[in-house]
């Protein structure tokens, strides 16, 4: 390993966390460059995928070259953690093996190479130092020896402690398909969601996403077809539990977290009628629309939406609304009503097996930033979409997608229900063939 030249070339280790670990990556550490300690913090104040993050002194695939590589880090980037006057502690972390106490005892006792000059204190050291250990993802086959050794000053922990304490089993107000806390918040990360913004959230259910932004300091609102939901009536989504309470709802979540002054409103609206002005309004528009899986995707019908048949006079409340639909809208409204340079984030459900890039819808007022995969099952997966607004509509803009070669492509998603319990019927069918075999 080079010396490091100054302190501006100083890399920063990330300790991914173990269930938010793609295991197709080799290794849950990300050493990051060119940026300063304040950088660090920042990214730390917000993450909830991050366990920690250290100011990396030395590395190598060995203990041996782990020593090569610390001798050669510059001591004047030691000296201030190390002199006499400071206190400080070791500690041994490793990914995918647990040593014995005595074991990690013997790491640290090797490091005596190291110019340390302070008092040890266990309890409230000033610096604490971490030798970090890596042996691969693989459960079921870890080394004897750690694939990659790392050592460096600790500088911050991320916001893990958000996903218990913001748990939707301990929430005031849930639904059947309540957004998981660290999820939320990984969203409103990704919406960039700052103190004094406007959040708003068309699809909103029990008000999760808005909970993970009104905590960043967003004031935030939203709107759902459904009244009950949006009301906290009806039955009850909790175990043991058959109706909802009295003060069941959104505002009351709020209120649980010390939010409620966050809270502009909700109500029952029709997102493909948006009932807003023509205005740019919102900082950030953060949604999970519906699926039609465990909850049904309706908009609202009327006699010009529906032509009704001559021998019935029933005009249907509600139609379906289809996943095409749905996302055009979506990307129009947010084109419309976003702020310049405000961001869109929302989830796209997607057919594995048939799933390319072509399939995520674009407009031309929204630039496409990251495009992330959840998997949910072996044929289904969820995509996360975040576009910022990087023009002011135009004219034609809306009907944009009916030329784009595209759009019959992402028209596809209007079938993700069919192929999703497709999928399920093809599993259970195969299951029952296993057992009838066994069986014989």
């Amino acid at each position: 390993m080079a010396a490091f030249s100054s302190r501006s070339c100083l890399q920063y280790l990330l300790h991914l966390a173990q269930d938010n670990l793609d295991f197709r990556l080799p290794s849950p550490f990300w050493c990051l460059d060119g940026l300063s300690e304040e950088d660090v913090h920042s990214i730390m104040a917000r993450s909830v995928c991050a366990k920690s993050a250290f100011e990396l002194w030395g590395h190598g695939q060995t203990h041996s070259e782990l020593r090569t590589s610390l001798l050669n880090f510059p001591s004047e980037i030691m000296s201030p953690f190390m002199h006499k006057d400071s206190t400080y502690r070791i500690n041994v972390y490793t990914f995918n093996k647990t040593l014995l106490f005595a074991d990690r005892i013997k790491r640290i006792d090797a490091l005596e190479y190291l110019p340390f000059e302070g008092t040890v204190s266990l309890k409230n050291p000033q610096h604490i130092f971490c030798l970090l250990e890596d042996y691969g993802t693989d459960p079921n086959n870890i080394p004897e020896d750690p694939n990659y050794i790392y050592f460096g000053r600790w500088i911050a922990d991320g916001q893990r402690d958000l996903i218990r304490s913001h748990s939707v089993k301990n929430r005031h107000f849930i639904g059947n398909t309540s957004m998981d806390a660290g999820l939320s918040f990984i969203m409103a990360n990704h919406a960039r969601v700052k103190q004094d913004d406007l959040v708003f959230d068309p699809f909103v259910g029990t008000g999760s996403l808005l909970v993970a932004c009104s905590h960043f300091g967003a004031y935030v609102c939203g709107t759902d077809i459904d009244y009950n939901t949006i009301h906290g009536k009806g039955r009850s989504s909790r175990k043991n539990q058959k109706w909802r309470g009295p003060d069941e709802n959104i505002r009351a979540n709020l209120r649980q977290y010390g939010a409620q002054k966050m809270y502009v409103d909700v109500m029952v609206s029709d997102a493909s009628k948006p009932a807003w002005r023509d205005a740019a309004l919102f900082d950030a528009i953060v949604t999970d629309p519906p699926y039609g899986i465990r909850e049904a995707t309706r908009r609202t019908g009327s006699h010009k939406d529906i032509a009704k048949p001559a021998e019935e006079s029933h005009v249907p409340v509600s139609q379906a609304y289809h996943l095409s639909d749905i996302f055009t809208d979506l990307l129009n409204f947010s084109a419309h009503h976003l702020v310049m340079g405000g961001r869109l984030v929302y989830w796209l459900p997607v057919y594995r097996p048939e799933y390319c890039e072509e399939m995520v819808p674009l407009h031309p007022c929204l630039q496409l930033i990251s495009n992330c995969e959840q998997t949910l099952s072996s044929h289904t997966s969820r995509r996360l979409i975040t576009m910022e607004k990087i023009k002011e509509p135009e004219e034609f803009d809306s009907l944009a997608h009916l030329s784009d070669p595209r759009f019959s492509a992402y028209q596809g998603h209007n079938a993700f229900r069919e192929k999703y319990f497709s999928g399920l019927n093809k599993k259970s069918t195969k299951e029952n063939n296993k057992s009838d075999v066994s069986g014989d």
